[in-house]
């Protein structure tokens, strides 16, 4: 369950790490191994493991996530240069599983990604 996870304990506090931003519905921080200049992870506070594990009662929450990833964003510089990306699953990339969007920028982009 994503309440075991490494950030499960972030969100609860009960581990350190470099937070940046934080409200009652979600918390960001920086990524401990960074693909770019910057990178930070946003977090729901609430426990969902992958977005495909996400129900409609979470509509709110997914969007403000979103809206929370783009104030990080701003706050850190980046303005309107940046790259949002979720990773559902482990075939998708995703190694811890509570639902995180990843903040990446701080150098030009390429596409596709991988």
């Amino acid at each position: 369950m994503s309440e075991d996870t490494i950030f499960g304990k972030i969100a609860r506090g009960e581990m350190d790490a470099n937070i940046v931003y934080e409200d009652d519905m979600c918390l960001a921080f920086r990524d401990l191994y960074p693909a770019a200049p910057m990178h930070i992870l946003v977090i729901p506070r609430k426990p969902i493991p992958r977005l495909c594990d996400a129900q409609e009662e979470d509509k709110a929450l997914l969007g403000h996530l979103m809206l929370a990833a783009n104030k990080v964003a701003e706050q850190e510089g980046l303005g309107d240069k940046f790259r949002l990306v979720v990773n559902n699953g482990a075939d998708a990339g995703q190694s811890v599983f509570h639902l995180h969007l990843h903040v990446i920028g701080g150098r030009s982009l390429k596409w596709p990604p991988g």
